[in-house]
């Protein structure tokens, strides 16, 4: 009976009965908004969400809050290894400990699943799914131009050409001072990639693939992964800005998608 509840299940159903028509495999990765937006409720929210996708046929990975990682073998050369990222970054209740129900219900039990996870699969090219980038060009990675400290109200839509200069400084500024943990300068969030990081340490994956920020870029890895894909376009309302940053391979606030293709020769195109 919550206000949101018709609008929510509306969202959520065109996606899925994309996948249905399809024909594909559907996983649906949560992320912040899914742990209500890291409110109070959030936990019971995604517990809430993970029975919704299951009840139409497809799968949240991994389910019910648990951190992962969750491995999914696509096909000969591809294997998915999944993560929820907002675990690390939920301030409310979360799953954790004994009795939590999770595989891994520690962040060492995390990094050390994530290790294995990646190892094994082997001959397959590992591709780490997670809500939250590790890096970014856009507003998540505080990431500002002159338009947007002009015209801070395009972040919620592209077509709000309202100049506020002062306040939207202000309010950036904030940001690239780690105000909000799903910003990555913020403590948690720095936590939070150095933790998945060190799961990479060892045998670090082809990709990393994430959203949050709603645009698309490919970014070489520093390191822990080959690239990281951003790929949050799919609401071409809410695009956001992306600017080049160091590694930056390619940069747009335009709508669409990242596809990756497998070839049975062991090639990988994006």
């Amino acid at each position: 009976d919550h206000e949101g509840r018709a609008e929510d299940e509306r969202r959520l159903e065109a996606q899925l009965a994309a996948v249905r028509r399809s024909g594909a495999r559907g996983y649906v990765v949560p992320g912040n908004h899914d742990w209500e937006n890291g409110g109070p409720d959030g936990w019971e929210a995604v517990k809430r969400q993970t029975r919704f996708v299951a009840a139409r046929g497809a799968l949240s990975v991994p389910p019910d809050g648990c951190p992962g990682p969750v491995s999914a073998q696509l096909g000969a050369r591809l294997g998915l290894v999944f993560l929820d990222t907002q675990w690390w970054l939920h301030a409310g209740a979360r799953p954790e400990g004994d009795g939590s129900g999770c595989a891994e219900t520690n962040q060492a039990e995390v990094e050390s699943a994530l290790a294995m996870a990646v190892r094994d699969a082997g001959d397959r090219h590992a591709i780490v799914l997670g809500h939250h980038p590790l890096r970014s060009g856009g507003p998540h990675g505080a990431h500002f131009g002159w338009k947007e400290h002009l015209f801070p109200l395009r972040e919620m839509n592209r077509s709000l050409w309202i100049p506020i200069p002062l306040l939207g400084s202000i309010r950036h500024v904030a940001r690239m001072f780690g105000v909000s943990p799903q910003d990555v300068p913020s403590d948690a969030y720095q936590r939070m990639i150095q933790s998945i990081e060190r799961g990479f340490a060892a045998a670090p994956p082809l990709v990393y693939a994430a959203g949050h920020d709603h645009d698309l870029q490919v970014i070489r890895g520093s390191g822990a992964t080959h690239f990281e894909v951003v790929s949050g376009a799919g609401s071409a309302p809410n695009l956001t800005w992306a600017h080049a940053i160091p590694g930056s391979l390619f940069a747009a606030a335009e709508p669409g998608l990242a596809r990756i293709d497998a070839s049975a020769g062991g090639a990988v195109e994006l």
